[in-house]
């Protein structure tokens, strides 16, 4: 579902131009106003829908998800700490979703690597990336499955 911008609510901050990966959100010389390069490059990462303040970029949905008649509109609120998401069906059923987001300042996730402990020469030669077990949970050696963590299989679905 790649994005696209609403002219009349963008303010041409480039938040969206910042956080894109593609590199693709740009800022129109004469209007001010961005919008997306390459509609067909977009990663689907939706970093610049949350990013935008000024709430001016949507997704447009697929057809086999959301057929003609949908709406998809998101909703970032940093003074509480959610983000959400409305999708409205073509039978007109709204469908609302939040989740919390991070409210960190940008560039505070990277830790200082001046205080982290190089890697080991055992690090060093794994196929693992810097910081990866500690990330995907695997400091004890183990991953974690729905199985290890107790979950049954009945009819398809873990229970």
């Amino acid at each position: 579902m790649p994005t696209f911008v609403y002219m009349t609510r963008c303010d041409g901050c480039g938040y969206c131009v910042d956080i894109c990966p593609s590199d693709i959100m740009h800022i129109d010389d004469t209007w001010r106003r961005a919008y997306n390069l390459e509609p067909d490059m977009c990663w689907e990462c939706y970093s610049c829908v949350k990013a935008c303040p000024m709430h001016a970029i949507d997704v447009r949905g697929y057809a086999d998800f959301c057929p003609l008649g949908h709406a998809v509109r998101v909703h970032r609120d940093e003074e509480e700490g959610i983000i959400a998401w409305r999708i409205k069906f073509r039978s007109g059923r709204i469908k609302d979703l939040v989740a919390p987001i991070t409210t960190k300042p940008w560039g505070k996730f990277i830790p200082n690597l001046r205080e982290v402990a190089p890697p080991t020469d055992e690090q060093r030669k794994s196929q693992l990336l810097f910081n990866e077990p500690k990330y995907i949970r695997l400091d004890d050696g183990d991953l974690y499955t729905l199985e290890s963590q107790g979950l049954k299989m009945r009819q398809g679905v873990y229970y």
